[in-house]
């Protein structure tokens, strides 16, 4: 059996060796529309795997477990499923770990899994399926032969125009992603109203000049009398054009203050959904292409709403109120006026489904250009410190090389568009005066009408060629809408319970139950239980990566579990409002992030509400009083950007003020005191003594010496609890914490020999 689909190159038509394995699989005449390879199985393992997509059906292979295709074409099995039985297929992505679903009309039918990098693919797929049903439909179906991006050489999907690594954000469609605007502007529709029957009126005022130049050429100038009329025809053209201005500035200022609006709210609910969304969200973003999405895409939306749809909302009613018109003096003449139209409609059709893939590009190429400066500028002193100013120069040289060559193709492609229209409407212009002055000739129509008829053409014309224009603003505007979109449409992976409990001020009693925890297709956490008293100092240690952190990202429900239950006070803290429960929670972390401001903002970030002298007795408390009082400003001393106008250990002792001030009941302390020297670390633990009296605190520490105090030490391994009990209990039994204590101590002797020897 042959396919249709040349399969001669496999390095580019798919990935090898599932060429020779997929020509047995394919019937006669079967073109393949659209593949993927998962990379995991249904366990969660590494697995070689292909689904491919036909006309016809779903072609599937799995490998077994722990077998690679490359060494075994025969270890798998084959599944197929007829597209008729297919109702939907689905491509979600949860904390790295991504999935292709296949839904029949009443089941789901099965479930493909695969790293989160593979992501873009499956949605190619998706398209590729929704493209066959629009094909049912009678809509003409392409398919292209594979190709390689020229710019990365990431293998490319059949069809497929922009590269999935270079422009990551889909072109979207133009006017559904406009239309989803409409939620921001109900709330408007009064003023938007006005700022219509404004644009009608001064639209309708626009058109009076022409028509009133019919009886001033017929009746005065060409028969050479009635001249005392010219001042009245000159005070009406001359009112008209002070009504239309007055009426365009009116309309102008309401449409414009109106997409202002629309344009901050949409800034605030981004911003607003950005802030509720988890944390595994922005584990896979840029924070330059968020910042980039929040800022450049909303201005250029309220560009569009503001300045080019209110011109093309104008272009319209000219067209359509000037057609009336033309038809009104003459229809047979505005039958041939009017006739240039479908065309020029056609070609803005062509061209915008173009333009559309290349402002995609260039949004994306703009994030990343933004990736680069929200990366480097932060991170300017460790630039210096290895002297890679101009390795980070090339890299924004090579990025903004990329928005560049991206405008570069659109610009290329709209140079051929914008004078093709011109053309267009020149060719109509000279239609009208030939045709006009033949029907003059046999005295069909008048001077004056004829007059009135170019005078009307060159404004349709030119509205016509300013709503051309509008083309690429609308495909920009739609692009950054459909950025905007991809935020507010994602929902937060830890939601708010549906009924939730309000657990105002808790005691801390935490009940681990059995929880388990992956990252992806990675197990972190493993059927871990464990039970802490009101006011008991838990010590986590263990090797990294043995899901300390993890447990107590849980516990603070930075993340939900998968199975099991975190329990405070009796309650399943998924029972708990987010906020509320997090407010009864401290963390003081190992890097403390201050933000630009004064130290006294930074320590009340928790209760902006709170006095100087809760801001004093917070920072006494931490040990920070002292150094506070010898900066020029003392508490309204700059921190600078994320604290860098302080040590490590000021900035740590800024950080245990601020937990101080909201006085939570539980604290997590995550490798406090790792990262500063012995005599700041004796300062910081006299200031953590003070923070955890009367609360329940997990402490996490590389240095078993300062979890001495805890009343409990936990060991992890490898996302289990292996031991449990008081420092010299773990000693006694020899196990994993004896072994990290002997081996901290060890090197602790090295270090003061080494010094002594100095």
């Amino acid at each position: 059996m042959t396919s249709n689909t040349s399969l001669s190159s496999p390095t580019e038509s798919f990935p090898a060796p599932f060429t020779e394995l997929l020509q047995s699989q394919l019937n006669d005449g079967e073109t393949i529309v659209s593949w993927l390879a998962p990379n995991l199985n249904p366990d969660l393992q590494f697995a070689d795997g292909l689904v491919v997509l036909t006309e016809k059906r779903i072609l599937s292979f799995e490998a077994k477990p722990h077998s690679r295709i490359a060494s075994s074409l025969t270890d798998g099995t084959w599944q197929s499923w007829d597209l008729n039985s297919v109702a939907e297929i689905r491509a979600t992505d949860r904390a790295g770990l991504a999935s292709l679903e296949l839904i029949g009309p009443e089941r789901l039918l099965h479930t493909w899994r695969f790293s989160s990098s593979k992501l873009p693919q499956a949605r190619l797929f998706v398209q590729a399926r929704d493209a066959l049903r629009r094909a049912e439909s009678g809509e003409k179906l392409l398919i292209a032969a594979p190709s390689v991006c020229p710019s990365c050489g990431v293998l490319m999907q059949p069809g497929q125009i922009v590269c999935a690594e270079c422009a990551p954000t889909a072109a979207p469609d133009t006017t559904r992603s406009l239309w989803r605007l409409t939620r921001f502007a109900k709330p408007r529709l009064g003023l938007i109203t006005g700022g219509f029957v404004l644009t009608l009126l001064s639209t309708a005022m626009g058109l009076v000049p022409p028509y009133l130049t019919i009886p001033l050429i017929d009746e005065v100038l060409i028969p050479g009398k009635n001249f005392q009329h010219v001042p009245w025809y000159v005070f009406g053209l001359f009112v008209t054009a002070l009504l239309a201005w007055l009426l365009s500035w009116a309309k102008t200022y309401v449409l414009a203050t109106v997409s202002e609006q629309i344009s901050c709210d949409l800034r605030n609910r981004t911003y607003e959904h950005l802030q509720r969304l988890s944390l595994e969200f922005f584990g896979g973003r840029r924070t330059g292409d968020l910042i980039s999405r929040v800022s450049t895409d909303t201005e250029r939306i309220c560009d569009f709403l503001s300045i080019h749809l209110l011109d093309f909302a104008t272009d319209v009613l000219m067209i359509i109120m000037t057609a009336a018109i033309l038809i009104s003096i003459d229809p047979f003449m505005a039958i041939v006026t009017l006739l240039p139209f479908p065309i020029i409609g056609w070609m803005i059709q062509y061209f915008r489904i173009r333009l559309r893939q290349g402002f995609a590009r260039g949004s994306a190429a703009w994030a990343e250009m933004v990736n680069v400066l929200a990366d480097t500028i932060p991170g300017i002193r460790v630039v210096k410190a290895f002297a890679q100013e101009h390795r980070e120069i090339d890299r924004f040289a090579g990025r903004n090389q990329q928005v560049f060559e991206a405008n570069t193709r659109v610009n290329r492609l709209w140079a051929a568009f914008g004078p093709i229209i011109t053309l267009m409407t020149d060719i109509g212009l000279l239609v009208i005066w030939a045709f006009g002055a033949y029907r003059v000739a046999h005295d069909q129509i008048t001077v004056g009408v004829l007059t009135a008829f170019v005078a009307y053409i060159g404004r349709l014309y030119v509205r016509l060629d300013s709503m051309s224009r509008m083309l690429a603003n609308a495909q920009r505007s739609a692009a950054a809408t459909h950025r905007i979109f991809e935020i507010l449409d994602r929902v937060p992976s830890v939601g708010e319970a549906t009924k939730p409990i309000q657990p105002g001020r808790v005691r801390g009693e935490i009940a681990i139950d059995n929880i388990c925890f992956r990252y992806g297709s990675r197990q972190v956490v493993t059927n871990v239980s464990l039970n802490i008293r009101s006011g008991e100092m838990i010590g986590l240690v263990g090797p990294s990566g043995a899901g300390k952190s993890t447990l107590v990202n849980l516990v603070c429900r930075f993340f939900d579990v998968a199975s099991g239950s975190i329990r405070v006070d009796g309650n399943d803290i998924r029972s708990y409002p987010i906020s509320a429960y997090r407010s009864n929670i401290g963390i003081v972390l190992q890097e403390p992030f201050l933000f630009f401001g004064s130290i006294a903002e930074n320590i009340a970030y928790g209760r902006p509400e709170a006095t100087r002298d809760e801001i004093v007795a917070a920072a006494r408390a931490a040990k920070a009083h002292d150094f506070i009082l010898r900066l020029p400003d003392g508490y309204d001393s700059i921190v600078g950007e994320r604290g860098q106008a302080l040590s490590g250990g000021e900035r740590q002792r800024i950080s245990i003020a601020r937990a101080l001030l909201t006085d939570p009941r539980i604290l997590i302390l995550d490798e406090a005191t790792s990262a500063v020297d012995t005599e700041t670390e004796r300062e910081i633990q006299e200031a953590l003594d003070h923070l955890v009296q009367g609360r329940t605190t997990i402490a996490i520490a590389h240095r078993i010496s300062t979890l001495r105090k805890a009343d409990r030490i936990v060991v992890l391994e490898k996302g289990s609890i292996t031991e449990i009990g008081k420092h010299d209990e773990l000693l006694a039994l020899g196990g994993t914490y004896a072994r990290l204590n002997r081996a901290q101590e060890q090197l602790a002797q090295e270090y003061s020999i080494s010094e002594i020897t100095k």
